[in-house]
């Protein structure tokens, strides 16, 4: 395996992940998922070293974190943050062939071939028309892709991205995530790329890092998902107190829908309502009545009249 973490604690003071044991090979894509606070970036500073562990080891191609040079560090993981600090004077370009300056001193000129790897980057992530902008000029969106670019140019063999697809929009998720998925698979890369949102995983992963209780769960996609139900069974919010919900038979995100529209919109008690969706046609059931409704606007004005 590449990416190595043998019995080890991560935390600061006190222990945010205990007793980790998990692993990663070049050609594979992870997603690190957990709640906010859970320890993620701390678990990926540590891989990093930039964070003591508390205790155990992390390898990287057989060789101790703690034993390798922040060059040889840099050279075997390329990271991008959430939150970068971002020169103010450089353009996209600048940005993405910083990459390059880890085999480099700052004083040479790129080459040919280091060049037109920075064109052809900024080129497949749909930023070749910021190509000169400065940074500060940027969105959220497109200041992201440049630091993704950054790491992508910096050619190492494990890609680590805290949170990557925060600030983009639908778009430019696929694109990111299909370009990363790509390196993998034809450069083989390891990519560890953390997110709050586990459908990425069905898609785009091999892997999962699902972080819960201070223990780290991994293994394949579909197991990881399968034994946690909560990632697949999303929470809907509870914010009206009076509300009590019907019985509702539908798929999730129909169900999900309506549960939302009915909280919205009534305070009251509907635990007396079945509501049954099946060929795009709601049955709404009381006692010994029952009502058909094509769509939610008609569901609304029912419950109105006859509640």
């Amino acid at each position: 395996m590449y990416l190595q973490i043998k019995q080890t604690n991560i935390g600061y003071s006190t222990t945010l992940i205990s007793n980790v044991n998990a692993d990663l090979n070049l050609g594979e894509v992870c997603l690190l998922i957990g709640n906010n606070g859970v320890g993620k970036t701390t678990l990926i500073k540590s891989i990093l070293n930039q964070i003591p562990l508390l205790n155990g080891e992390v390898f990287i191609n057989n060789k101790n974190i703690k034993n390798l040079s922040v060059k040889e560090v840099a050279e075997n993981i390329a990271v991008v943050f959430s939150k970068s600090i971002v020169p103010q004077n450089y353009t996209v370009e600048d940005l993405v062939s910083l990459g390059k300056y880890i085999y480099y001193p700052f004083y040479f000129e790129l080459k040919k071939e280091d060049r037109e790897e920075v064109s052809g980057i900024i080129e497949e992530l749909d930023l070749d028309q910021y190509k000169h902008t400065l940074l500060k000029n940027l969105s959220d969106g497109n200041l992201q892709k440049a630091f993704i670019g950054r790491a992508l140019t910096q050619n190492s063999p494990i890609i680590i991205l805290d949170e990557p697809t925060t600030h983009l929009d639908e778009k430019n998720k696929i694109i990111i995530l299909k370009t990363l998925r790509k390196l993998a698979k034809e450069q083989n890369k390891l990519i560890l790329f953390s997110s709050h949102d586990w459908r990425l995983a069905k898609e785009f992963a091999d892997k999962i890092w699902y972080v819960k209780d201070k223990q780290l769960f991994s293994g394949i996609v579909e197991d990881v998902l399968l034994q946690h139900s909560e990632l697949t069974n999303a929470s809907l919010f509870q914010v009206n107190e009076n509300f009590v919900a019907p019985k509702i038979i539908a798929p999730n995100f129909y169900k999900e829908m309506l549960y939302s529209l009915l909280q919205k919109n009534f305070q009251k008690d509907l635990s007396s309502f079945n509501f049954d969706f099946h060929d795009n046609i709601w049955v709404i059931s009381r006692d010994s009545q029952e009502w058909k409704c094509e769509s939610f606007e008609e569901i609304i004005n029912l419950v109105k009249i006859i509640y």
